[in-house]
């Protein structure tokens, strides 16, 4: 529903059902719109402003708040589609854009002049850098992004430089982080940006704050301009946005806010859940209307959602329903490997591509963590099927990424300019452009590499900038001794990883941002441990690895940006808002989805168990779970466990033949998982052809795997899960070796030798 746009505004309140008829008619007062996944909240929003419009209400006291531009600009142009271009003057907006248009106006308040600056993240962080510079303290200990972090975190809570500095529980906090000083760089920072004339982003909303509540005469101004002020996405509204809303809406009292106490997953962002949770008591007079019925979803994802959401304690009581059609039931994929999950998603969105007429475009693939795209991009791609990545970049183009893969790529070539120029001075070594520039000159004046220049620099230059020049073409040197030596691509790549200090640094921020690029440089060790470990790969070494990579990373055909028939891929957190014919919920493990970090308390994993739901119900026809037994980490294999949220879904709605079929071809071990099992006993209607726990075969106490090399038709076998049978054939292409076994509980399987655990019987 929420996709139309109002065709014929003088009957529309015949298109809508009781709940969002009586929330588009609901007269003066609070109003709190409790809006389920797919229930047409942008509808009842659009529809509501119209008809305030249309009864008079002037737009220029119509104060609407959204959290994104697109979103304000979806709705105005549907509102003017309704009632024409006086919807150009309602007040509409983020919060940041309209906060920022009222500062501009009353700006002489503060101090400021109304053409103040902007700044964004990056020039905050310049202007950090160069304080900690000035104040003479360690940038290694004082990184700009957890300066930053810790000041916008304080903002966004109210607090001033001043409270800060004299808060004796956040000094103690910084004492323990061995970082005292942050107090005083607040404060000469908030300075800084005051004699700029400038406001960071979060100062939008600070000074709106401090403009509301120290100069009444501001408040009553926007109070009796403002008659209705509404808030869409109320669950994801910090502290001081609240607050800001409340005190606009405290003369009129026509508050309506928008929002699913059910999909608040920002509190990483500073987004306050109690905010939604306790409207009712901060306006005891509120009319409270739930939007419950889903157009979204088929009838089983809206009920496998609810069956997750119900186990929160903390959330407003509602049940969403559906009259869309039952739907097929949710799909669990069980995959023997990460790289193997890529590989059964990549070949269940081509095989229903292809069996039901499908776009690229019409799938989605969701997953917690950016690190985890690798393995499905490189699935897709060997299936010729096109995708984008929404977010993030795709995992090869981030900048960590490229970085190592520079320094791969040097070792390999030193003929490299491109990748030269990248990590001559990364991590900092101080070689800045203008030495490169003259190292760049001098190889041009002699005819010579740029390599041979830096390997005897003393021939070429003079001065300071020699030494770490030189120790760079020690290290490059001792890089290129390790690929003479023959050693493998992982051995080689983990080395220049932590030789080179780019591991170290990226260990050392311990921002969101910077854990997140030590974990994406982890991914990329851990998928040329697999590069290394698969039986696929003959040739083990550095440069087979980044030719391998190379075939990936450059399409055949250019990137066509107007080519939106792609395969969508992000994570969760990007897929709020929006909605996909066919959904993968990917990497449901434990300490992977919940993530490990959310584990401590409840709050935290109630914000899991709501991102969940939240991707669930990004799906229209289709939904499919998936999970791995095991997982590259730290280029080791981690053994996982699925995910508490699978066992969570009602099995009602969940169809495990497909994992039990995949489990049963594909030789694993355990034979099957105690999820799987729960799940089997547990639905009693499933397929014949899945092994049941009282059948299964029970191996003998001395069974050792053994070598099949010279397996031959006519031995005798025993397996770990199909028990006792002959070889009646064998397969052998190259390095591909499969045996067919006849088993005495299971009848014939082929099974691949380089996975399968056999013990031969003498």
């Amino acid at each position: 529903m929420e996709e139309h746009t109002i065709s014929n505004h003088k009957d529309y309140l015949s298109t809508l059902n009781e709940p969002q008829r009586a929330a588009v008619l609901h007269g003066e007062g609070p109003l709190m719109i409790i809006a389920g996944a797919g229930s047409g909240k942008t509808r009842v929003l659009t529809y509501r402003i119209a008809h305030l419009i249309e009864n008079g209400v002037d737009p220029f006291r119509i104060l609407s708040l959204t959290f994104t531009n697109k979103a304000s600009g979806e709705m105005r142009h549907r509102i003017e589609a309704a009632v024409g271009t006086e919807a150009r003057n309602i007040w509409m907006g983020t919060f940041h854009s309209v906060f920022a248009k009222i500062l501009r106006i009353e700006a002489r308040y503060l101090g400021y002049t109304s053409d103040f600056s902007i700044y964004d993240t990056d020039d905050s962080k310049s202007l950090l850098r160069s304080i900690i510079k000035e104040f003479n303290l360690d940038d290694k200990t004082y990184k700009a992004n957890v300066v930053f972090n810790r000041i916008s975190g304080a903002k966004n809570r109210l607090i001033s430089a001043d409270d800060y500095i004299n808060n004796p529980v956040i000094q103690a906090d910084d004492d323990a982080a061995k970082m005292k000083e942050i107090g005083r760089l607040y404060k000469t920072y908030a300075t800084r940006c005051f004699q700029a004339n400038a406001m960071d982003f979060d100062d939008l909303l600070f000074n709106t704050n401090i403009l509301f509540r120290d100069f009444p005469d501001v408040l009553y101004k926007y109070q009796h301009k403002f008659k209705h002020v509404m808030v869409d996405e109320f669950q994801d509204t910090n502290v001081s946005q609240y607050l800001i809303t409340r005190k606009l809406s405290a003369v009129h009292r026509n508050i309506v806010v928008v929002g699913d106490d059910a999909q608040s997953i920002y509190a990483f962002r500073g987004a306050n859940i109690e905010n939604i949770l306790n409207f009712e008591k901060d306006f005891p007079d509120v009319k409270t209307i739930k939007l419950e019925q889903n157009y979204r979803s088929t009838s089983n994802i809206v009920n496998a959602a609810n069956s997750v959401i119900a186990r929160n304690k903390a959330q407003l009581e509602k049940t969403t329903f559906t009259q869309n059609e039952e739907g097929a039931l949710i799909d669990v994929i069980k995959a023997g490997s990460d790289n193997e999950e890529g590989r059964l998603v990549a070949t269940a969105i081509f095989e229903e591509k292809m069996q039901k007429a499908l776009r690229n475009e019409n799938f989605a693939i969701l997953y917690r963590t950016n690190a985890q795209s690798r393995s499905f991009e490189e699935a897709l791609r060997k299936l010729g099927i096109k995708y984008r990545i929404i977010g993030g970049q795709s995992f090869y183009q981030r900048k960590e990424i490229k970085d190592l893969l520079a320094y791969l790529r040097f070792t390999v070539n030193q003929r490299d300019e491109e990748a030269f120029k990248r990590i001559i001075n990364l991590p900092k070594r101080g070689i800045g452009d203008t030495t490169v520039a003259k190292i760049a000159v001098a190889a041009s004046e002699n005819n010579l590499p740029i390599w041979e220049v830096v390997a005897n620099i003393g021939q070429y230059a003079s001065g300071r900038t020699i030494a770490p020049i030189e120790q760079f073409a020690t290290l490059i040197k001792s890089f290129k001794i390790q690929v003479e030596e023959g050693k493998d691509a992982y051995k080689i790549s983990a080395h220049i990883a932590k030789t080179s200090g780019i591991l170290r640094e990226l260990y050392e921020d311990k921002t969101v941002e910077g854990l997140s690029r030590y974990e994406n440089v982890q991914e990329l060790l851990n998928g040329i441990k697999e590069f290394v470990d698969s039986e696929a790969n003959e040739d083990k070494t550095l440069s087979a690895f980044l030719q391998s990579v190379s075939l990936l990373t450059n399409a055949d055909e250019p990137d066509d940006n107007n080519d939106h028939d792609r395969v969508t891929m992000m994570t969760i957190h990007s897929a709020k808002g929006l909605e996909f014919r066919n959904v993968f919920i990917v990497g449901l493990e434990e300490d992977l989805f919940p993530s490990q970090m959310m584990l401590e308390n409840r709050q935290d994993l109630e914000e899991e168990r709501r991102l969940f739901y939240v991707a669930i119900t990004r799906a229209e026809k289709k939904l499919s779970f998936s999970y791995a037994e095991s997982r590259y980490q730290w280029g080791r294999i981690k053994m996982c466990e699925p995910s508490r949220f699978l066992l969570e879904v009602d099995n009602r709605f969940l169809n495990v033949s497909k994992m039990v079929q995949n489990a049963l071809e594909r030789d694993t071990t355990p034979p099957v998982t105690s999820f799987a099992r729960n799940l089997i006993q547990r639905k009693p209607s499933e397929p014949a052809r899945a092994v049941s726990p009282q059948s299964a075969h029970t191996p003998s106490t001395d069974f050792v795997p053994s070598d099949t090399f010279d397996l031959a038709e006519g031995d005798k076998v025993e397996h770990l899960k199909f028990g006792f049978g002959e070889v009646v054939k064998m397969d052998v292409n190259g390095t591909d070796r499969k045996a067919t076994v006849k088993f005495n509980l299971v009848g014939e399987k082929t099974l691949l030798l380089s996975f399968a655990k056999l013990r031969i019987l003498k």
